[in-house]
Parts: C-alpha cells; structure tokens; sequence
C-alpha cells in the first residue's frame, strides 16, 4: 500500500516555507486592494457595468499576457522573473494610493491602474507556480499546490474583512497604501533564494518558437486540453459573485463596504474549508465527481445568493461557493502541472489560466453588462443556468484522473556524429526511420504509431507520415521534419521516461535482424561540405 505523503510535507523545504510565509502578507495586502478599489468604484460611479470592470480590468491582463509569461518563464531565470514582477506592481500600486490620496482618481483611472497591476500579476504567476516544482519534489508537488491555495484563502478569510474596516475608517487610500507595504515581503524572500538554474548546452528558444512548442503541446494533449475548457467554463460562470458582489452588498442586503469585506471574507473561510477537504474527497470521488459538485455547489449558492435579503444567508452560502471555487480550480491546477514536463510547465500553466481568467473577465464584462440592464438578480440567476451547463459538459468533455507519469526527461538521446559540417541553423532536417513489420503485428503497430505520432508533433515535428514499401510490404517507413538541427536536438531531448514504453513498443514489434534504422537527411539546394573538406579549405587559407 502506497504511503500517504501528508498535506504538510512541503513545508520541510525551507524555501517554499519562506516564500509562502511571504506570499501569505502578499495576498493579504492585495485582497485588502481588491476591496478599496471595488468599493472606490462604487462611489464614483454609479454604473453597475463599471463596478463589475474592476475585477476584469484585473482578469484581462491575465487572459492577454500569459501566455508571454508562460514563454518567459520556461526560458528565463524564474526568480528574476518574479523579481521584475513584484517591483513593477510595487511601483503601480505607489502610484494608486498617491492618486487616491490626493482625490484625483475618475472611473477610467481606477481601471487602468487595477489594468497595470493585472499585468504584473500576468507576469509573475507563471514563473510562481511553475517554481513550486523547482521549490519541492515531484512528489510533494499536489500537497504544495494545495497550499498554495490554503494559503491565499487564509488571507481570502480576514483579509477582505480587514479591507472593509480600513477602507470604511481611513477610505481608500490607506487600503491601496496597506497593498504597497505588503509587497516588501515577498521580495526580501525572492532575493535570499539562490535558485540552482541549469544551464542548457542549447540556444534559448525564441520568444515566438517557444509560444509555438507551448501551444503545440497543450493541442496535443488531450488532457490538458480538457482542463482548459472546464477551467474556461468554470471561470466564465462563477465569476458573478466575485463580481457583482459589491451590488449584492449595497443593493441586496442593504450593506456598506464591511458587509461586502466580510462577504469577502466567508468566501474565503469556505475556500479554506475546501482545500481542506480536497484531499479526502479525491480518495473518495473521482476527479470528474469533484469538479461536477463544484459546479452544482456554486450554482445553488448562487440561486440563493440572487434573491436573499438577508447578509447572514448570503454569508453562508458565500461558504459553499468558496469552497466549489477552490476545490474546482485546485484540482485543475495540480492536473495540469502533472501532466507537463518542466521544460514546457510554465506555458501550459499560462495556457490554462489564460483560458481560466478569460472566463473570469468574458465572465465579469457579461455579468455586469446584464446587471446593468436586467439587475444583478437576473444576472446571478443566468449565471447559475451557465453553471449547471458546466456541469453537464463533463459528459462529454471528464477531466482525467490524477496519472503519476513520469515526465522527467528521457536522455537516452546522443547527439550522432556527422560527416557534414552542419551548424545548429542548418536545414530543414528530415528523419525517416525504417521498421520490419510481420502482417499479423501491422494492428497494433498503427495504433502504437498513433501515439508516437502525436508524441512527435506534440515535442515539436512536423510533416509527420508513415510509409509503406510496396515491393517490400513488410517494411514501413516513419518520417518527419524539424526545421534545424538544434531544433532535433532539442526534439529529441524533450521526450520523457512516461513517452519511453512507446519507443520500446516499436522495438519489441520489429522484425529486422538490426534495430531500425534512421536515416538523418537535410533538405538543401546548396552543398554542405564534410569535415574534411571543410578542413582541407582552411588549410589552404592558411597556406595562402
């Protein structure tokens, strides 16, 4: 029976316990910037559609700029990355409260500096989440990402609360001022990590290439591709609560900026409780069951929550829909860094919170459009409909179950020797590999080649076809391209020990007395001389 890692095993590492010590002051400061800005909007603004921006000026930056990130963090120093990040929204959030301070903040500056922050945001949540596996081992990789989200909903629980209070004693500005202070944290803890950065023996990727092998990846991975459109979907609905939760406040339950701090706040103790239980109700349900009652959950929350007139019931189903929130987005999260390798984690993680907060923003310009002009009852029940839709696309579209794949890299690949004088731009490269297949194994030889397929397209070739001699049936023939030299090199050094059972498949199938062969050939109209004649030349340079 396998040991059950315990939910407080990351914290053995000294630095994920630092920084998410840190992150915990973080969050705090900017949940305490979400209520003074939101209530702000409230008071300068009598739009309910401008209300509901605040938060998707936050989203769409997120939506926008991720996958970028996503490209910079696999390729970059993660740290510095973060480092950039945190110091840029400093600077933004310095900007805010002076402007606040001094009273010259309209509707259209609020959201552009909320826009700014969002931006920061979009830059450093992929290099943070994909430092969780530089941070901890793979094993302990679920339990960290679990505590990552306990421990923004620790501060989800008092934090908004806290914010209500300041912004309704001190206004505003001293809200924006508490978000600038709590930045200091998490940067004093990001300059005392010396993160251990392996140095490639290949050129960097460039910026567009490497958005390209991103996106490829996630297109040919089924189940990620699944996460994004669930994570889509859940955003889009449930981003109603978040918001139009400041019109619920005002105009539903008749409150002022405490009661919406501390309807804030009960959003995040359920979020807690969530977490808390994620890890019992995965031994007990599948991953499909668990996102499905997410929807269900927040949907009855949100029914409730459209016609209650009353803040204590609205509190405690805003229980329900913290919870449904954290369970459905945690689990997509740990999905989709275990089913990624770590040279391409940081783009699928922007990918799906690409897809995610688009949801939230599409969701946040929807839901106060339709408040603006129906109420925010109607849109809070319209919502709940979308909701149990989500619900029941997971008929066609379950989310896969956690695999323990083994996705560190295979490196069974030596660089072969060559008699042409190739540099890493030369090319385009076509490889053909050539298989002996008896007719009673051709069945399961295409299905194995359906996988290898889409393994290669998936780790960067194209052009991908299989071939077979019509002289000499028995033979087969796989080709494909790649566009460079190093761009095979760096094919072949993508490919995992969970890829490894397909190529050892092919082989156990063929037939010949030798292993296949591979053919390597470039594709050009010009000559390309050999090592020896390329020596030769010099030499007689040297001569002359």
């Amino acid at each position: 029976m396998p040991t059950r890692i315990s939910p407080l095993a990351p914290f053995k590492h000294d630095i994920f316990r630092t920084i998410w010590i840190a992150s915990l002051a973080s969050n705090f400061g900017g949940l305490i910037q979400t209520v003074g800005a939101a209530w702000l909007m409230t008071s300068i603004s009598s739009s309910a559609n401008m209300v509901a921006l605040v938060q998707a000026s936050t989203s769409l930056p997120i939506m926008m700029f991720s996958l970028v990130s996503g490209a910079l963090a696999d390729n970059f120093d993660r740290r510095r990355i973060m480092l950039v990040a945190q110091c840029f929204m400093l600077t933004v959030s310095a900007l805010l409260t002076v402007c606040a301070y001094l009273g010259i903040i309209t509707p259209w500056l609020l959201l552009l500096f909320t826009f700014l922050i969002g931006c920061g945001t979009a830059l450093n949540n992929p290099s943070w989440q994909a430092s969780v596996g530089d941070m901890v081992p793979r094993d302990d990789l679920p339990a960290a990402v679990a505590l990552n989200s306990m421990g923004f909903n620790i501060t989800r629980s008092v934090g908004p609360a806290i914010g209500g209070v300041i912004v309704a004693t001190a206004g505003a500005a001293a809200a924006f001022a508490a978000n600038t202070l709590s930045y200091f944290a998490i940067l004093f803890a990001l300059v005392r990590w010396r993160r251990e950065v392996t140095m490639s023996p290949l050129p960097r990727e460039t910026l567009g290439r490497a958005i390209t092998a991103g996106l490829r990846y996630v297109v040919m991975s089924p189940n990620i591709g699944k996460v994004l459109v669930r994570g889509f979907l859940f955003g889009l609905s449930a981003s109603a609560i978040l918001a139009l939760l400041p019109l619920v406040a005002r105009d539903l339950v008749k409150g002022g900026p405490l009661t919406y701090g501390l309807m804030l706040g009960a959003f995040g103790l359920g979020a807690i409780g969530g977490a808390l239980l994620s890890a019992r109700l995965r031994e007990m349900m599948s991953s499909e069951a668990i996102v499905r009652l997410a929807f269900g959950g927040f949907a009855v929350s949100t029914l409730v929550i459209a016609f209650s007139a009353y803040a204590w019931l609205s509190c405690l189903m805003l229980l329900a829909s913290g919870a449904s929130w954290v369970l459905a987005l945690s689990l997509f999260n740990t999905t989709v860094q275990l089913s990624a390798p770590r040279w391409v984690v940081g783009r699928a993680l922007s990918l799906y919170q690409t897809m995610t907060f688009g949801g939230i923003a599409g969701g946040s310009w929807l839901w106060g459009t339709t408040a603006e002009l129906h109420g925010a009852t109607n849109a809070l029940f319209v919502s709940c409909l979308l909701m149990l839709a989500g619900a029941v696309v997971g008929l066609r579209l379950p989310l896969p179950e956690f695999k323990s794949l083994n996705l560190d890299p295979l490196n069974r690949f030596n660089e072969p020797l060559l008699e042409l004088d190739l540099k890493p731009r030369s090319g385009p490269i076509v490889i053909m590999i050539d298989y002996e297949i008896d007719d009673a194994d051709i069945p399961e030889f295409l299905e194995t080649m359906a996988e290898r397929r889409r393994i290669r397209i998936r780790d960067g070739a194209g052009h991908w076809a299989l071939m077979r001699d019509l002289e000499i049936p028995t033979t087969w023939t796989e080709t494909y391209h790649v566009p460079t030299w190093v761009e095979y090199v760096r094919h072949n050094q993508r490919r995992t020990q969970a890829d490894a059972s397909v190529g050892e498949k092919l082989t156990a199938l063929h037939r010949g007395a030798a292993p296949p062969r591979v053919h390597r050939m470039i594709e050009r109209q010009t000559i390309v001389p050999t090592h020896y004649e390329r020596y030769k030349r010099q030499v007689d340079v040297d001569m002359h």
